[in-house]
């Protein structure tokens, strides 16, 4: 599926779940924290699919990764002092 196939299945999906607090609403009454709570949940749901909307409708740049030049010249043996050999141990060392 694409971006705008998937949102407006979200958008569905959020048409029915308001429709169902609606109905719930009508049946429990409006007044009670837990009801207004569900209420504001799926407002604030509703709103974060429509900024996702728009920030789908506007595609970024793409913006290409600095390249890093590696020298073939080899490195520094001071690099490598104190360091183990994998799965040989250290250098003054008899491995396992």
């Amino acid at each position: 599926m694409s971006v705008h196939d998937d949102l407006m299945s979200v958008q569905r999906c959020l048409d029915d779940l308001n429709r169902s607090v609606s109905r719930l609403e009508q049946q429990l009454g409006s007044g009670g924290l837990d009801i207004r709570r569900v209420r504001t949940d799926c407002d604030h749901l509703r709103e974060s699919v429509d900024l996702l909307r728009a920030t789908a409708s506007t595609p970024a740049p793409q913006k290409r990764p600095d390249l890093v030049t590696i020298p073939d010249t080899p490195y520094d043996d001071s690099l490598w002092i104190d360091t183990d050999d994998e799965g040989l141990g250290a250098r003054d060392r008899r491995a396992p």
